[in-house]
């Protein structure tokens, strides 16, 4: 069984590919086999239809908030939803999302997922700082039209099984708030470099709630660390959410019982 974490852009290129990272789990040891790059959409879809049994973790959101769908009349059947948010375009998506959130009080603009606030992820309504609201445009009609498998939102092929990761969770209990990535070349600081190798050595340590230790070898270590833009890094972070899915296993690869059909749920929240 091959497992995958995935650093998603919704406009990849070959400056901001989008990055995945591939190992396998032994015991309580996930070991990094090899990182590749895919610099468009086309290419990833082409990745997800290969007929190969694997369990992924990937960096963005797999719903909305039901307040939010409720609200603007939208179907609450979650492949609707999707299909129905795929017919938008990303302009229509800003501008429903904008005045959305002018309607409400400050403090409270934006709708949440449920776990949201637990995971310190941001809003899957957001579409700027992060975008996160493209990423799941661009994405989760992917998904459905390779018909892989999403744990408690739609039933697939069993062999491939797509859950939502967020690497931000899993880096804050080994480095807490401090920034170890940036795409501006101008705040790819000494301190950023440093919360990288710490983040790594943690990681090669066991030293999460997961029970899982990474293995990379000494280049992979080295190309994780250089990586100053931290997307190998978060590939990464997924790749060790999707394999403490794995540990669980079939049928909820540890979500809860009680995930909302619609918004779906973060893995290891």
């Amino acid at each position: 069984m091959i497992l995958v974490g995935c650093d998603f852009s919704s406009s990849p290129t070959r400056r901001k590919p989008i990055v995945l990272a591939l190992g396998t789990l032994h015991g309580d040891r996930v070991q990094l086999t090899r990182v590749e790059s895919l610099d468009s959409l086309d290419a990833f879809a082409a990745w997800l239809a290969e007929p190969r049994d694997w369990i992924g973790g990937f960096d963005f959101p797999f719903g909305l908030p039901r307040e939010l769908v409720e609200h603007l009349g939208w179907p609450t059947g979650w492949r609707e939803c999707i299909r129905h948010y795929a017919g938008l375009s990303r302009a229509e998506i800003r501008d429903t999302f904008a005045a959305y959130c002018a309607a409400r009080p400050v403090g409270n603009k934006f709708a949440h997922r449920r776990f949201d606030r637990q995971a310190g992820s941001s809003p899957s309504m957001k579409w700027v700082n992060p975008p996160v609201a493209y990423m799941l445009h661009a994405a989760l009609p992917l998904l459905l039209a390779a018909g892989v498998h999403i744990p408690g939102l739609h039933d697939g092929d069993p062999r491939r099984v797509a859950l939502e990761a967020y690497p931000g969770l899993l880096a804050r209990e080994l480095v807490g708030r401090r920034s170890y990535k940036s795409d501006d070349k101008a705040k790819q600081t000494p301190d950023r470099l440093i919360a990288r190798k710490d983040l790594l050595h943690a990681l090669e340590q066991g030293h999460t709630r997961l029970g899982l230790r990474l293995k990379a070898s000494p280049a992979q270590h080295d190309a994780l660390i250089g990586d100053a833009s931290g997307d190998r890094l978060d590939a990464v972070l997924c790749l060790v959410q999707a394999a403490w899915a794995a540990r669980h296993g079939a049928p909820r690869y540890g979500l809860p019982e009680d995930i909302d059909p619609l918004e779906g749920w973060i893995v290891s929240a």
